[in-house]
């Protein structure tokens, strides 16, 4: 005959049970927290878009023109629902070329929708091609603006080179091929060669003003030589259309485009993957996520720092730390 376990041995296996019983309910019970908060968010952040609504677009950090923002602004000019647009811009700039992109699917959205640009802290070189892609500019006093202009740099480590004893040699098809290289005295023809790229984008940059800002060559002239204003001096300038915030950009919208009164402004975002984002990006993602929004767009504006040393070919960014950033 088996011998009965010891009463110790019962008592310990009872609280076993009681201890697993009880993760496994606080296991679940945490799942269904999750689900109804990630639900709860998901209806509140999708279910006001199926009523008419202002639609707030964030232009932040370095303008590529990349394909999910293109979608977005897109998306907002097919959605019956949205009466009008807020562009809510915070950038630098970035590549000339992804300005472009980003400035021609604007003018298609205002098109469609009214649209009125909101500047935060900055909107310099492609951050301000982004504002006059809409119908309207407000700004604060101390906003930055302008910074019209076009940039190539590249680093030239031709003396270091000489001095460590370290050649690079190339075989070209023509003497003008990947040039300037960096490892080579940039020669006058490479020079101007490049020269001729910055001042034609130049040139549609500055056109792209005088058209949109309605600017003599004479009020063109005291703007493009690359330096920023503040909201204030943008008034005089012809760069900013009034001072204000949202609820400015809001009133004029009703007054001016016959926007009903008291409509409510729903953020429209693409959706972000994390493998494509650095340190700073993830953190954004997850402060967005957290509803931190303020310190997601800090980050944003970090990372977007960080990833303005990787631009290649011509750019229209306003650089803080660059003896000569336009």
């Amino acid at each position: 005959m088996a011998s009965l376990p010891p009463s110790d041995y019962l008592v310990d296996r009872r609280q076993l049970r009681r201890k697993l019983s009880f993760w496994r309910v606080a296991a679940i019970l945490c799942l269904i927290v999750a689900v109804v908060v990630a639900g709860t968010r998901l209806i509140g952040t999708n279910a006001g878009k199926f009523t008419p609504h202002i639609a707030r677009l964030s232009i932040s950090g370095l303008i590529t023109g990349d394909r999910k923002t293109l979608t977005l602004i897109h998306d907002i000019g097919e959605a019956k629902n949205v009466s009008a647009v807020l562009v809510s811009i915070e950038s630098p700039g970035g590549t000339t070329t992804g300005a472009e992109r980003l400035y021609d699917a604007l003018r298609k959205l205002s098109a469609k929708k009214p649209t009125v640009a909101v500047v935060g802290t900055l909107a310099a070189s492609g951050g301000y091609i982004a504002a006059i892609g809409t119908d309207e500019i407000f700004s604060r006093g101390n906003s930055i603006v302008g910074s019209i202009g076009v940039l190539v740099q590249y680093p030239n480590v031709a003396k270091l080179l000489d001095k460590i004893g370290v050649s690079v040699e190339a075989i070209k098809s023509s003497p003008l091929k990947a040039s300037p290289d960096g490892y080579e005295p940039t020669s006058p023809e490479a020079r101007a060669a490049i020269a001729s790229l910055v001042n034609d984008s130049f040139e549609w940059f500055k056109a792209l003003v005088k058209e949109r800002r309605k600017m003599s060559d004479q009020e063109l002239a005291a703007v493009d030589d690359g330096r920023i204003f503040t909201g204030r001096q943008g008034i005089g300038l012809k760069l900013v259309d009034k001072i204000g915030g949202e609820q400015e950009a809001v009133t004029w919208l009703e007054q001016e485009r016959g926007i009903h009164k008291g409509l409510p402004i729903r953020d429209w975002t693409a959706n972000k993957s994390l493998g494509s984002l650095g340190i700073l990006g993830v953190s954004a993602r997850l402060a967005e996520w957290s509803g931190f929004s303020e310190l997601s767009r800090t980050l944003d504006y970090g990372q977007s720092l960080s990833d303005t040393r990787l631009l290649d070919g011509l750019v229209s960014i306003w650089q803080f730390d660059s003896p000569q950033g336009n």
